[in-house]
């Protein structure tokens, strides 16, 4: 009995010394020493070629900071990473000029971005035919 107690205790003593290390952590992220609000963000800079991981610097005031961000190598460079479009569908093959396009609309603007409002995207057509239905495979005998 007396040994369940002092592991009961022990557990209670290990439990808030974590709880209260955890807070100090939180308080300690949470402050930055900056009571600006008003940052104004430049875009994502990678650290080499074109994408790739990088950082944004910012400005407050007499302040400046650098945080670190992203471009995926894949993304449409001419929109900017900071700027989130919503596309709808691929339009049908021109045969006068052999794209297809599809519009984007603005989501959101991230870092305070200038971004279009809308924005236009063409493809080649694809000479391949895609069949749209595929074989179904059975779970079993019949």
């Amino acid at each position: 009995m007396l040994v369940r107690g002092l592991l009961f205790l022990l557990a209670l003593i290990l439990l808030a010394a974590t709880a209260e290390a955890g807070k100090n952590k939180k308080e300690k992220t949470k402050k930055d020493g900056s009571d600006c609000e008003d940052w104004r963000w430049g875009p994502c800079v990678p650290n080499s070629k074109d994408c790739g991981l990088g950082y944004r610097e910012g400005t407050c005031k007499d302040e400046s900071k650098k945080l670190k961000c992203k471009i995926p190598c894949n993304w449409k460079k001419k929109f900017g990473a900071d700027c989130k479009y919503k596309f709808e569908s691929w339009g049908g093959c021109s045969a006068q000029t052999g794209v297809k396009t599809r519009s984007g609309i603005l989501k959101k603007a991230l870092y305070n971005a200038q971004c279009e409002e809308i924005v236009y995207v063409t493809k080649p057509c694809s000479s391949k035919i895609k069949s749209k239905s595929k074989a179904k495979k059975g779970k079993g005998k019949d």
